[in-house]
């Protein structure tokens, strides 16, 4: 099944949207906002990146542990009970050291940055012949040139390149939400019964 797109999607789909358009202004414009506050306190934006991965931790390692209750044979219930209790050891972590949590954050992001970098330009040599290879090589190359970026500034700039990738990411999407909500308002999204 294709995903949807605004343009090609059902014509109730659309018209749901169209009737709320209005909460998902409100919505892009809180975004929007909270994007604004990040910017402004990047610091404290990185440390509540780092909470909320060491809640998730914590849900991923009990839910771990559980799971290992119900696994029969004794080898994979000692592994699945390591493995949960490695997710709430990095989880009250993450809260008692938030500083050393987004450190390991950072460089792992480098880490991988650079890694799917890698990934994207082997796939673009490999796709050579083919029209488009070029824009999946300059984004491999964009990809590693960003992790090394980050990797150099690494471990100083911990403090504040999480927090400034959550207020990049909720400025931007916020303000897509808004322009989505604008545009169903307007009608500039009709239905196109030729699509697919």
């Amino acid at each position: 099944m294709a995903p949807m797109s605004f343009g090609s999607g059902n014509p109730e789909d659309l018209a749901a949207l169209r009737a709320k358009w209005g909460w998902l202004l409100a919505y892009g414009i809180l975004l929007i906002v909270l994007g604004m506050i990040a910017f402004f306190n990047i610091f404290l934006a990185t440390v509540a990146s780092v909470f909320f991965v060491g809640v998730m931790m914590l849900f991923a390692g009990g839910a771990q542990i559980i799971h290992a209750f119900q696994v029969k044979r004794w080898s994979r219930f000692f592994l699945w009970l390591l493995i949960g209790a490695l997710y709430i050891a990095a989880g009250f972590l993450a809260f008692s050291n938030p500083l050393l949590a987004s450190t390991v954050l950072t460089l792992l992001f480098a880490l991988s940055l650079i890694a799917a970098g890698v990934l994207r330009v082997v796939t673009a040599i490999g796709l050579k012949p083919n029209e488009g290879w070029g824009w999946i090589l300059a984004g491999g190359i964009v990809a590693i040139l960003v992790g090394l970026i980050v990797l150099s500034g690494w471990p100083v700039n911990s403090l504040w390149i999480i927090g400034l990738l959550l207020a990049l990411d909720l400025t931007f999407y916020g303000a897509s939400l808004v322009a989505l909500a604008l545009a169903l308002k307007r009608g500039d999204l009709p239905h196109r019964p030729d699509a697919a």
